[in-house]
């Protein structure tokens, strides 16, 4: 007969190994979507990370490239190369600020309009063919739980932030 110390024990691994499958897969996922979608807009000569800026762009064009980086959790330095190749492109166009000199703003241009379509058609073909075999409600449902991972993710860097300061204090 197994003693209480020894279930207990078991089924804490087999909670362990549940989580770690789960970090896994949510890993997988992630990159390897970001693979797929790679390869799919690969044609039309833009990345993902591409995709990316020009989408929220479309959203909230002319904001400032200080702002972008932080709103895409982007270093300043991995923004400016990737504004840099989308400018080449004449994607995008960066304009001092007219009322502070110092501050860049970031614009589309006209010619990614029509990139901006051909991208949101590719996009869906991916969500499509990706999601294809998830019943809508399935679809919210995991909408529902990433966000919840999304939201503790969020709560765990802040906190992060918080528990590196008081360590550094700590050490000082």
């Amino acid at each position: 007969m197994q003693s209480h110390e020894t279930a207990a024990g078991e089924e804490k691994d087999e909670t362990y190994r549940r989580d770690l499958r789960l970090g896994y897969l949510v890993h997988d996922v992630s990159r390897m979507r970001r693979r797929a979608f790679d390869q799919m807009v690969a044609p039309l000569g833009a990345t993902r990370a591409q995709w990316w800026v020009l989408a929220f762009l479309a959203r909230q064009d002319g904001i400032s490239q200080t702002h972008l980086s932080e709103v895409l959790d982007l270093g300043k330095a991995a923004l400016g190369s990737l504004l840099d190749r989308l400018e080449a492109g004449e994607w995008v166009e960066r304009r001092v600020d007219s009322v502070d000199r110092r501050t860049k703003k970031v614009f589309l241009t006209r010619k990614s309009s029509k990139l901006l379509k051909d991208l949101r058609s590719v996009e869906r073909e991916f969500n499509d063919r990706i999601l294809g075999d998830l019943s809508s409600e399935e679809r919210y449902q995991m909408i529902r739980l990433l966000t919840k991972l999304k939201v503790g993710l969020a709560h765990l860097i802040s906190v992060g932030g918080e528990k590196k300061s008081e360590r550094t204090a700590k050490l000082s």
